[in-house]
């Protein structure tokens, strides 16, 4: 495994739409343990392939429950509403409010190219949501009705 170089907010990468995975093999599982790896060593909860230069539909989240590996994801139900504080490993000291589903349902491919679901509820489907964003060339700034100042992000923490 080996840690990734993060793309910057700036970069055009960001901003394409990826291509589905059509391959589950070698190359794949590498990209996927170097994800994670590199996400874990950011102290993110999710990393989209593109945040690492490469265009295809993948993306790896752990809140704090373990790896979830998203291979092809599509949010196939979305209900609620919450509005919290975003921030993203391509936009260091960048925060921002964002209104997201209080509750999701996708179905994605794992590394073996079997089909599964996740559903996920606050901290999860707002990170479920955020990478497949990425995927379709959504940044979180796009949508944040309002940016904070970094000090006022690191107090609302702390509470």
């Amino acid at each position: 495994m080996a840690l990734r170089n993060i793309v910057k907010f700036g970069d055009e990468r960001l901003r394409k739409k990826c291509r589905e995975v059509t391959a589950f093999d070698d190359k794949l599982w590498v990209l996927l343990d170097d994800m994670y790896e590199t996400m874990q060593a950011s102290d993110g909860v999710g990393l989209a392939a593109p945040q690492v230069g490469i265009l295809r539909r993948v993306a790896v989240i752990d809140v704090g429950e373990g790896p979830i590996e998203l291979i092809n994801p599509v949010i196939t139900s979305m209900r609620g509403k919450q509005h919290e504080i975003e921030g993203c490993l391509s936009s260091p000291n960048q925060w921002g409010y964002v209104e997201r589903p209080a509750k999701v349902k996708v179905t994605a491919f794992n590394r073996y190219g079997k089909e599964f679901k996740v559903e996920g509820t606050e901290l999860l489907a707002r990170a479920l949501c955020h990478e497949i964003d990425h995927l379709n060339g959504i940044i979180f700034t796009d949508l944040a009705d309002e940016m904070v100042e970094p000090e006022d992000n690191k107090k609302k923490r702390k509470k």
